[in-house]
């Protein structure tokens, strides 16, 4: 009884000093998890056959830390001397912080980098691209942070029943007011399943050409190769014609060489052959489809057409397969003896029969003129 009238009688700082070694011996607990058991269970969790629970284990190493502090500070609370009826306030207060915890944890769970998408898609025996995941991560995302706030609501009391039904009935105007909105996000869905591009890739429309950096709900940014970052609306994308320029699975040549009117058949043919044989036995040139031929008559010129493809489609490997066969081009009409063809223009001046002036010649004279940038080359 003596002793009972004594811890009685002790002033409040007593509570208070317990209270505040409880929060400590957390916060030293708390430590010891992290440096000591957490890293044991990620240790063991990387063992298992599937990263899902390494995974599980990142994601809700905050939250775990978190939580020791919040637990001793809510044992910290409930032992220091309040009114009656106070407890269920600090109940309230604490479950409505463990609720953020766990909604935390799931949040870094849901991220892009998580494999959770990808182990499901594999089992499903269903593809989830680089375009899918984002949008996938970023909707669970909302629905985690839209459930976790309906709950925080209802543990505080507040009726949420009519505001659900207020946004059934602002969803209708709020569809006319975003329709363009709307569209985009459509969009992007057809963008998503049709997959016409990825990100990544290098494609090509009547406005924009570029590399696709980012996919949203809404719109896609392309970076330009001028370095500018252009963000076009999905429903634009969805409604016209995108060249995929990644998707080549080799790279076309074609244009028409022209040598000079006056080049002798026969070189003209043993031209033409020399330059087949060398594409067919080119390396970096796809043997599927080569043509090379004399096409017609120009001008000023007897042209050849030369069609065919490289193996590469990087845009500097290719330059690259391009440029060594046009040396090697020029090299072979240099040993036919054919020479590459310029714009010229031939006058024909016919001069006065004889007889009519005297001491006059009867001749056809042939000028042949070349134009002044011709020349000066």
């Amino acid at each position: 009884m003596e002793l009972i009238e004594i811890l009685i009688s002790l002033p409040i700082w007593v509570d208070i000093g317990v209270s505040f070694f409880i929060f400590i011996f957390f916060l030293l607990l708390r430590k010891l998890f992290t440096n000591y058991v957490f890293k044991l269970m990620l240790r063991v969790a990387k063992k298992s056959p599937t990263a899902v629970l390494t995974n599980i284990f990142l994601a809700f190493e905050k939250p775990l830390r978190w939580f020791f502090v919040f637990l001793g500070l809510y044992l910290a609370i409930l032992n220091l001397p309040y009114e009656h009826g106070f407890e269920d306030r600090i109940i309230q207060i604490y479950r409505t912080l463990i609720i953020i915890l766990i909604t935390s944890g799931l949040y870094n769970f849901s991220s892009a980098s998580s494999l959770f998408f990808e182990k499901m898609g594999s089992k499903l025996h269903v593809e989830v691209d680089k375009i899918l995941l984002p949008i996938l991560s970023k909707t669970l995302r909302f629905i985690i942070v839209a459930i976790a706030i309906s709950i925080i609501a209802q543990e505080w009391e507040y009726d949420i029943n009519g505001f659900v039904a207020g946004l059934g009935l602002g969803g209708l105007a709020l569809a006319f007011a975003a329709q363009e909105i709307i569209e985009d996000f459509f969009g992007g869905i057809v963008i998503m399943t049709e997959k016409p591009f990825t990100k990544g890739d290098w494609i090509k429309t009547k406005d924009v050409e570029g590399t696709v950096e980012e996919i949203n709900f809404r719109s896609t940014r392309i970076r330009a190769f001028r370095q500018a970052l252009v963000t076009v609306p999905n429903s634009k994308l969805a409604n016209t014609a995108i060249l995929n320029w990644t998707k080549m699975g080799k790279r076309q040549i074609t244009f028409h060489l022209g040598v000079t009117l006056d080049t002798p058949k026969n070189k003209l043919q043993s031209c033409i052959k020399e330059i087949d044989q060398l594409l067919k036995t080119h390396p970096e040139i796809h043997q599927e489809t080569i043509f090379v031929h004399f096409d017609g008559f120009n001008k000023n010129s007897l042209d050849i057409f030369l069609y065919f493809f490289t193996k590469t489609t990087v845009w500097g490997e290719y330059l690259a397969v391009k440029e060594d066969v046009n040396l090697k081009i020029l090299e072979i009409m240099k040993n036919e003896g054919v020479q590459i063809a310029f714009p010229s223009r031939s006058i024909y001046i016919e001069s006065v029969p004889k007889g009519k002036i005297e001491g006059e010649k009867s001749e056809i004279t042939c000028v042949t003129t070349i134009p002044k940038k011709e020349h000066d080359k």
